[in-house]
């Protein structure tokens, strides 16, 4: 059942007469009327809302200008992940991508020139929770338990990357909030809806619409203008500076040299050894990687400027590889794979050359990724995350609102316990 409505789309599955409160794939939504008492009589034009299911319809430099310079939020990444097959319907990933127009007239006449895309948010009806790193597979479970169908479910997120930026892709909190009532609208005959790695102003808007946050953890390195890795290091412990400095020296005597590659400079032959080590790591943990050589090559050839492939060779044959993006100012560490096990070559290859990267190119931030405390005794803080949630069922919405609460309070306390664990001089001794 769940299949059938993933590959037909909210345009099928949802009851879409005006008089539902749903909103259809191309309708007029008075956003000034809707919005009036919560922005203070702030007025917009009228808006047209359009689900889309594929960005070729939108124009690469309209999206983008909404994107702000995200690479993981631009036309090309977005289109690359569709046309690749990586997040289709194939997949479990319908992309269902909600659209503010903002009617334009000519000469008084309504459509006699094209609408202006004034705002986006990054959608998907999905079959299934994985790839997203916010883990919801208890809800799910206990949605079965009692008889009831979880999936599909609406989720605004960037399909397999546990990265923090915009998801409310607008210039003004009254375009913001109208997306959020838009998506709450489309997802009132799913089970729910959920907004994955918001802004924290974009958070405060949808608890505002109702929504519920959830806490989580990640593990940034954060640089103010390191000249060098050993002006990094002088900042460390000396314990945690001595390991860091111990790990790179076995990487180095082991014969490991690394190539940073970045846009054109990677070849097919790049690509397909990357793949193969990405593959072999899934294959390693008994899972199935989400993304194929085609989607990768996508990037390289659309958006080189945002991508950096780091490879660790022995004697000149490639051993390692990790993939990363990049923007001016943040550098995300994504996927890695390795042919050989060897001691230390994953920090060195995934942590210790980004950071190199990051200082000799002055990038200010470097997001590591969800989860591993490892990170921490190499510099990484921890930094708190939100998601956004709403279900539903009343029952269920009530008793996950309930459990939130009491894991927001445990988030606490454990990122309280890791800063008293702080890698860095003067902090308190653990």
């Amino acid at each position: 059942m769940a299949r059938n409505l993933l590959s037909r789309g909210l345009n099928t599955f949802f009851d879409l007469s005006p008089r539902s409160g749903s909103i259809p794939r191309d309708h007029p939504v008075d956003a000034a009327a809707a919005l009036a008492q919560t922005q203070g009589g702030s007025q917009l034009p009228e808006l047209r809302v359009r689900v889309l299911d594929d960005l070729s319809a939108v124009n690469a430099s309209d999206w983008n200008r909404l994107a702000g310079g995200h690479p993981m939020l631009s036309h090309e990444f977005f289109h690359a992940l569709h046309q690749s097959g990586c997040a289709a319907a194939d997949s479990g990933w319908l992309p269902q991508f909600l659209t503010l127009w903002e009617e334009t007239t000519l000469g008084g006449a309504r459509g006699s020139a094209p609408s202006r895309l004034i705002a986006a948010m990054p959608l998907y009806l999905k079959s299934h929770s994985y790839g997203e790193y916010v883990f919801d597979w208890a809800w799910a479970d206990a949605y079965q338990r009692h008889g009831l169908a979880y999936y599909p479910k609406l989720l605004a997120a960037i399909p397999f990357s546990p990265v923090c930026g915009p998801r409310l892709l607008a210039t003004t909190d009254i375009e913001r909030t109208a997306l959020v009532r838009a998506a709450l609208a489309l997802a009132r005959k799913a089970s729910s809806l959920h907004v994955l790695f918001p802004q924290p102003l974009e958070a405060a808007l949808m608890q505002a619409a109702g929504m519920m946050l959830r806490s989580g953890v990640q593990f940034h390195w954060s640089n103010p203008g390191y000249g060098s890795f050993d002006e990094f290091l002088a900042q460390m412990s000396h314990d945690k500076r001595k390991k860091i400095r111990q790990e790179r020296r076995k990487v180095h005597d082991a014969g490991i040299r690394f190539r940073w590659l970045r846009g054109g400079e990677i070849g097919h032959s790049d690509w397909a050894f990357f793949a193969r080590c990405y593959n072999r790591t899934y294959r390693a943990h008994r899972s199935t990687p989400y993304l194929n050589l085609e989607f990768f090559q996508r990037l390289g050839q659309t958006m080189p400027q945002h991508v950096l492939l780091i490879v660790a060779e022995i004697d000149g044959k490639p051993v390692a590889s990790a993939f990363n993006l990049y923007s001016r100012d943040t550098l995300y560490g994504r996927y890695w794979g390795t042919l050989q096990d060897l001691p230390c070559l994953h920090f060195e290859t995934c942590y210790y050359q980004g950071l190199d990267f990051c200082i000799e190119q002055k990038i200010k931030v470097f997001e590591g990724g969800a989860q591993g405390e490892h990170k921490l005794a190499r510099g990484f803080l921890p930094v708190k995350t939100r998601s956004a949630h709403w279900l539903a069922h009343p029952e269920f919405s009530d008793a996950v609102e309930r459990f939130l609460a009491r894991e927001h309070q445990g988030i606490e306390r454990y990122v309280d316990e890791l800063n008293e664990h702080s890698p860095y001089k003067g902090a308190p001794d653990p």
